[in-house]
């Protein structure tokens, strides 16, 4: 039986609640996510649901009494909680315009190209459908090639734009996460991918080996693998070998960030230990960056001790601290880093905003690279994954920030040749 007006209103005043303000504690940090994730990213559809279900119940359920008076006090409510989530995602634009900014410099769109320079307003249609997270009519996927012998998990997909001859095309490698224990080359990164592809670059997602099955280092050792292949097969799908970029989400943050700091690291490259695994850039999207508590923020000391070591690792952190600090991008942290665009919601409930805040400080410290952060207000993990008001402003500064990076390392790698002059 359907749960009463009054109900379904409390809920929806709690699911905002919990969206503005979410629940702490480490055992309701996944509810907590889950609950507020979808309500602040799906929070315009929401609100339409809350307002026509308020609509219904004054205009043909006839409210009377006290009951239905709390009701509809309980809709104005959701409401305006509702509004306020569509409110805060609207500011996403100058959110990570100002990040660019900050870490670009205000002429960065200097160097984009004045023909085709990236957008930063979705549209209509983009927000209203938000899980259609590819675009098969302008970019074509090759499915499940295999960068290493194996199963399914030793396989990629390869996203290029359709109908169009590619040659020395940028590259992006997008690392799947999951808590390193599930997930798939097909379920994240498909707006940014679909986006890079259509704009010209070659786009790689890939697999990796799961924990607890496989426990670390299977992780990163894959994802080395994968990009070794990358840099000797690319060519053959139209792009180039020599600029390899790498994003991710949470554990795939974590993988990207690590594989770009640790490209000489044999421990992390048995058997391919001379393979060219070095990268241009690093986009990481809620990465996970302290595996070992090096911080000692209590958050990352807890993931450690209660998840990592039984269930990534299969060891005990006061045995085997060592292996979890050479996981912790933040160890590897060096003076000739690749450059970073990081992104982070203050809202984070499975990885803390402190992990980002943290691993950026020390980034700008000791290392010459360019280093961006963009740091979101009112935002949850995993806020990319499918389209919204926020994801789409995101992302297409994300795509903005590769085209500068892109540009940037033509004009240092691939410099015009002077125009001949007639005598």
């Amino acid at each position: 039986m359907l749960p009463s007006y009054a109900v379904r209103q409390a809920a929806l005043v709690g699911l905002a609640v919990n969206a503005v303000r979410p629940v702490g504690g480490y055992l309701g940090s996944v509810p907590a996510f889950a609950a507020g994730w979808l309500t602040s990213e799906l929070a315009p559809q929401l609100l339409a649901v809350a307002a026509t279900d308020t609509a219904a119940e004054v205009l043909w359920r006839r409210p009377r009494g006290r009951g239905s008076r709390l009701g509809l006090a309980l809709g104005a409510a959701a409401a305006g909680g509702l509004g306020y989530l569509v409110y805060a995602a609207r500011k996403a634009p100058a959110q990570v315009e100002a990040a660019l900014v900050e870490g670009l410099g205000a002429d960065y769109a200097d160097l984009l190209d004045s023909e085709r320079p990236p957008d930063l307003v979705p549209t209509l249609s983009e927000i209203a459908r938000p899980f259609r997270l590819h675009d098969p009519e302008r970019v074509k996927v090759h499915r499940n090639v295999n960068y290493v012998e194996g199963g399914r998990r030793a396989r990629l997909d390869i996203y290029v734009p359709r109908d169009v001859e590619l040659s020395e095309a940028p590259v992006l490698i997008q690392v799947h996460g999951g808590g390193w224990t599930f997930g798939a080359k097909e379920e994240q990164g498909l707006i940014l991918m679909a986006r890079m592809a259509r704009a010209g670059w070659v786009c790689v997602a890939v697999n990796y080996r799961l924990a607890p099955k496989y426990p670390w280092p299977s992780q990163i050792v894959d994802v080395k693998r994968a990009i070794a292949w990358v840099r000797e097969h690319i060519a053959e799908y139209g792009g180039d070998p020599s600029y390899l970029t790498i994003t991710g989400g949470s554990a795939g943050g974590h993988l990207a960030a690590l594989a770009a700091l640790t490209p000489d690291l044999p421990d992390y490259q048995p058997g391919f230990e001379d393979a060219d695994t070095s990268l241009a850039a690093c986009v990481p999207f809620y990465g996970v960056y302290d595996l070992g508590g090096i911080t000692g923020d209590r958050h990352a000391v807890e993931m450690r001790d209660k998840f990592l070591g039984p269930v990534v690792f299969r060891k005990s952190p006061s045995t085997h601290l060592e292996d979890f600090v050479t996981a912790s991008p933040l160890a590897h942290v060096r003076k000739d880093a690749p450059d970073f665009f990081v992104l982070h919601g203050v809202n984070d409930s499975l990885v803390s905003v402190r992990q980002a805040r943290t691993f950026v400080a020390a980034l700008r410290d000791k290392t010459d690279a360019t280093v961006t952060y963009a740091e979101l207000p009112g935002t949850q993990h995993a806020f990319e994954v499918f389209s919204s008001i926020r994801s789409q402003h995101v992302i297409r500064a994300v795509q903005r920030w590769l085209e500068w990076h892109r540009a940037g390392w033509l004009l240092e790698h691939r410099p015009a040749a002077p125009e001949s002059t007639a005598g």
